[in-house]
C-alpha cells in the first residue's frame, strides 16, 4: 500500500509523514519511504496524481497485510485500523496535509472515506494483482 502525504509546507509534511509512519509501526509493520518516481509506476500506465497546490510531498510504502482482510474477527481488528488512518488524515487536513491511498488505478483521499470503503478499496486492489 502506497500512502502520499502532501502539503504546502515541507515541515508540516515532513511531521504528518512521522506521524502516518508510528500509526503503521504501532500496528506492528515496518514503513519504507520510496520516490514519487516509484509511487507513480504504481498507477497503471505510470500516471502520476501530483496535488498542484502541494509544494512538499512524501511517499511511504505500508505493508498492505496491514489492512488486507481475511476473517470477520481480523476485517473489525483491520476497520478499527482503517478508522485510526482516517481520523489521522483528518486531523492533518487541518494543517493543510492531504493523506492519500495510490493504487493501481487511482489515487484517492483517505480523509472522508468511510473504515469499509477504505478497506474495499484496498481488498479490491489485492484481488485485482
Amino acid at each position: 500500500m502506497i500512502i502520499r502525504v502532501d502539503g504546502s509546507r515541507a515541515a508540516e509534511v515532513d511531521a504528518a509523514g512521522r506521524e502516518v509512519a508510528e500509526l503503521a509501526r504501532g500496528w506492528g509493520h515496518g514503513v519504507s519511504e520510496v520516490s514519487a518516481e516509484e509511487a507513480a509506476g504504481a498507477g497503471r500506465g505510470g500516471s502520476k496524481a501530483v496535488d498542484p497546490v502541494a509544494v512538499a510531498s512524501m511517499v511511504l510504502s505500508i505493508p498492505s497485510a496491514a489492512l488486507a482482510v481475511g476473517d470477520l474477527a481480523e476485517r473489525i481488528r483491520k476497520r478499527h485500523r482503517a478508522k485510526e488512518l482516517i481520523d489521522r488524515a483528518e486531523r492533518l487536513a487541518d494543517d493543510q496535509v492531504s493523506v492519500r491511498v495510490v493504487t493501481r488505478t487511482r489515487t484517492v483521499e483517505v480523509r472522508g472515506l468511510d473504515p469499509d470503503r477504505l478497506l474495499e478499496l484496498l481488498s479490491a486492489e489485492d484481488t485485482d494483482g
